[in-house]
């Protein structure tokens, strides 16, 4: 059951939706202001990676320079290497 991600273009609200099928999805109106008038939008996910044991803290990027420019190192907590 998909929920997807949609702006009015009247209000500019953001809003999500449970949409069962395609003749759901014509049906729909903003809940902020009733309008029929939105588009949908891609949603920004949010994963986490390795045994949780990162778990609420920041990946961190250095950008350092070496012999071939500029290097670039990320550290994602919960990753190991």
């Amino acid at each position: 059951m998909p929920i997807y991600e949609y702006k009015c273009l009247k209000c500019q609200e953001y809003f999500e939706l449970l949409v069962m099928s395609q003749d759901e999805e014509l049906e729909l109106r903003c809940p902020k202001c009733n309008s029929e008038e939105f588009e949908r939008v891609i949603s920004t996910t949010n994963y986490a990676i390795g045994s949780g044991s990162g778990a609420g803290q920041k990946a961190s990027v250095k950008t350092r320079e070496c012999s071939t420019g500029s290097c670039t190192t990320y550290d994602i907590p919960g990753l190991s290497r």
